[in-house]
């Protein structure tokens, strides 16, 4: 999966997220995907830039993949 890969399942994600939890998927996108950011050296830089959402975002991911240590996604 490359960052462009993930950058458009992110931007799904936060389109298709019910009102109120837009930056929560973000969190969750973060979890679910953090064992191929970090196999791959991704960038959340990179894959927010890359899902067109506003680069303030990538705190947001880097958020959910440090939580990934700790919660499982449902």
């Amino acid at each position: 999966m490359t960052e462009n890969e993930l950058g458009r399942i992110l931007k799904e994600m936060y389109d298709n997220a019910p009102a109120g939890y837009k930056v929560a998927n973000i969190h969750l996108f973060g979890g679910k995907y953090a064992s191929i950011i970090l196999g791959n050296n991704f960038k959340a830089t990179e894959i927010i830039h890359d899902s067109g959402l506003n680069p303030s975002y990538a705190t947001e991911v880097s958020k959910g993949v440090k939580l990934s240590k700790y919660v499982m996604p449902k």
